[in-house]
């Protein structure tokens, strides 16, 4: 294993610090053509993804396994572009979120350094550390039987948490699309199995994406990318403040919480007797709400 080129991956790092803080200023000034409306950065959210991916593929030229680099870009950019198209379709001729407006009103003095301060900054600050094994993965070269394994692992945990992702977004806009079921709770296809396919998703393919950054020692940075991904995700901003909001409103909610898994897909408890099988609309969300 060759000498990990630590110059040229520090130089990355801080060039794609300055990318996401270029991207976050331009989202901010949509936003104020858009009269203040700041939920678009919701859609960015993915997005930046594929620029530092981008980026760092560009610069990473002759630093590292240039197959690697070109499967980590891959994956990464088609990850984010599927979440940024889904949430923008999904938010498309809808009023703005009710979290900024909300956070928008306890804004003291210039509203837009406050939302700078309190959404764009935050996010991106975010999105930088999640980003990690995307950057260190370019970077140096490995191989032997266990590279060769953590990639395989790598990828299966990608395909295995885009197909949660895909097709539970699928399922959910299918059925919040019927009026018949407005009020009711979404407890069909994945969401048998787990409360928030499209969460679980995310996380299976961050794990997925650092296991292709372990062909090196640094890589091993990438775990704490992963693991802050699946706290926010799982018991952060993601499930716990979604859930709060959809059982004040959804009849019926509570009892699916009792029967099905959180988190991690697994077989539904016994049904609790009288309730409703119907499902929710739960939306998906980005990891740092307050997402």
């Amino acid at each position: 294993m060759t000498t990990f080129p630590w110059a040229a991956a520090v130089t990355n790092l801080w060039v794609t610090a300055v990318a996401v803080l270029v991207v976050m200023l331009a989202t901010l000034g949509v936003a104020a053509l858009r009269g203040g409306r700041h939920d678009g950065i919701d859609i960015v959210w993915g997005a930046g993804f594929a620029v530092i991916a981008v980026v760092t593929l560009l610069l990473s030229a002759g630093e590292g396994d240039a197959w690697r680099r070109w499967l980590i870009t891959a994956l990464t950019v088609v990850w984010g572009l599927r979440l940024a198209w889904h949430i923008g379709r999904r938010n498309h001729g809808k009023p703005e979120d009710q979290r900024y407006v909300e956070l928008m009103r306890e804004a003291k003095g210039n509203p837009y350094l406050h939302a700078f301060r309190k959404v764009y900054l935050t996010q991106g600050v975010v999105m930088w550390v999640v980003s990690l094994p995307v950057q260190l993965g370019q970077y140096g070269t490995g191989g032997g039987v266990l590279a060769a394994v953590l990639t395989v692992l790598g990828v299966a945990s990608w395909c295995v948490g885009f197909f949660f992702e895909t097709v539970g977004d699928a399922q959910l806009a299918r059925f919040t699309a019927d009026p018949a079921n407005k009020n009711t709770v979404m407890d069909r296809g994945l969401w048998r199995y787990t409360r928030h396919p499209n969460y679980f998703g995310d996380a299976a393919v961050w794990w997925g994406l650092t296991l292709l950054a372990l062909h090196h020692l640094p890589g091993l940075i990438g775990l704490v990318s992963a693991a802050l991904m699946t706290w926010l995700l799982a018991k952060g901003t993601g499930a716990k403040l979604l859930e709060s909001s959809i059982g004040q409103r959804r009849p019926g909610y509570a009892d699916y919480v009792r029967r099905t898994s959180g988190f991690i897909p697994m077989p539904p408890r016994s049904r609790t007797t009288g309730s409703r099988a119907t499902g929710s609309r739960a939306t998906e969300r980005t990891p740092d709400e307050a997402r």
